[in-house]
């Protein structure tokens, strides 16, 4: 069992609808410690997403990204978090100390997640799905770096997925 100053950490990466607060919480819940998924500490602090973006920008909402990271990773637990969250450099150097599960999905599975979601970055006169394509590709890398195993969420059951995660995790001691 770990400490109080060791807490169990895992942390979930991945593009928008791949499924980290699905899988992560009941990983989450197998595991026996907490679920933290970082854009909605955010929300709960500073505010809806769209808001902090239309009002100050994606550079201040990255800021406060960093931070509710940072603070997820000294709390412990299972860490979900939001899709662009890799593309600070500052943030990805916080995830090299702890195992990263990225978990990828492919574009004919995230068609049918995104129907009726209201993400700003996929907001506008595109494409969900095509707007989803580019952003993922301009991710990858960033996840892959990240990452300390990858799991692909397209066509298993959230469950399945979970218990394989888990079963890594605890290999993983």
């Amino acid at each position: 069992m770990t400490s109080a100053a060791d807490p169990l950490t895992l942390v979930l990466v991945g593009p928008m609808a791949a499924g980290k607060t699905s899988v992560g919480r009941r990983v989450a819940r197998r595991l026996g410690v907490a679920f933290v998924d970082t854009d909605k500490r955010i929300v709960a602090e500073h505010g809806p997403i769209s808001g902090i973006f239309a009002e100050y920008g994606e550079a201040h909402f990255r800021e406060l990204e960093r931070a509710a990271v940072a603070q997820a990773l000294a709390d412990g637990g299972v860490i979900s978090l939001g899709g662009g969250a890799v593309t600070q450099a500052a943030t990805r150097e916080l995830l090299k100390a702890h195992p990263v599960v990225f978990l990828t999905v492919n574009p004919d599975a995230v068609a049918d997640r995104l129907r009726g979601s209201n993400r700003p970055l996929l907001s506008g006169d595109e494409d969900p799905v095509e707007r989803w394509k580019k952003i993922f590709e301009e991710r990858r890398g960033w996840y892959a770096e990240v990452a300390s195993t990858t799991f692909d969420t397209s066509r298993r059951p959230m469950q399945k997925i979970a218990d394989d995660i888990v079963t890594w995790r605890r290999e993983q001691r």
